[in-house]
């Protein structure tokens, strides 16, 4: 039987490789970007649905999940991938630049998590998958992009008490940790690394498509870190 996810963040790199992969398998994709000039940067396919929704407001997420569940019955996983990354230690975050952080990597996962649990719990099944960040769980990475890390660390947590409450449940949250991602942005702002260390994101696509399909069945409370080799 063909499974439904919503994927967030789908115009981004690891966005469009997470829709491949999971449009190569066969799965039925609810793709999201963040304006309506977005959805045609996203390849056409006849199992791929693309809504630009401002997931920042909770609103007009809440309405996007619920009429997601309308139309398609049962949404089996989603995958957050929404976000963005600033640079800056403590010195240099202000509050304005902490919320904003808070607002992109926290809130817009949040948002669509909240109706969706819901809808997974009456159904006993579903699988949430948030990106977090080596920042987040390393202070020597973090302490230099200080509101990205501390907003991307909420996930963690937010994974930990959803999945102690949908304990007896098929119901599982995990959060996927990433090194550098190998994207044409990253390369242009580290043009002196070594770019063989760092993971690809098809690595990561077909990392979560394991987790949402009958492989990722026995997994729980999972934090994955995909770090490659650097």
């Amino acid at each position: 039987m063909q499974k439904t996810v919503i994927i967030t963040g789908a115009a981004g790199n690891l966005g469009a490789a997470v829709t491949q992969e999971f449009l190569s398998k066969d799965y039925q994709v609810l793709a999201t970007v963040s304006n309506a000039k977005s959805i045609n940067s996203v390849s056409a396919h006849v199992n791929l649905e693309v809504v630009a929704v401002n997931l920042i407001n909770e609103e007009e997420t809440s309405g996007f999940v619920q009429q997601a569940i309308a139309k398609y019955k049962t949404i089996d996983a989603a995958l957050l991938l929404a976000g963005g990354f600033a640079a800056g230690n403590i010195e240099n975050t202000s509050g304005t630049d902490l919320l904003k952080q808070y607002s992109l990597n926290f809130s817009t996962s949040y948002f669509v998590a909240r109706p969706l649990f819901a809808h997974m719990m009456k159904n006993n099944s579903g699988r949430i998958v948030f990106i977090g960040s080596r920042p987040a769980l390393e202070a020597k990475r973090g302490k230099d992009a200080m509101g990205y890390a501390l907003s991307k660390s909420l996930l963690f947590r937010l994974a930990e008490f959803l999945n102690e409450e949908a304990k007896g449940k098929d119901v599982t949250c995990t959060v996927i940790a990433p090194g550098t991602i190998d994207t044409p942005e990253n390369r242009r702002s580290m043009p002196d690394a070594n770019f063989g260390t760092w993971v690809k994101p098809g690595q990561i696509a077909e990392l979560l498509e394991i987790i949402c399909s009958e492989k990722g069945l026995p997994l729980r409370e999972t934090v994955l870190k995909v770090y490659g080799n650097g």
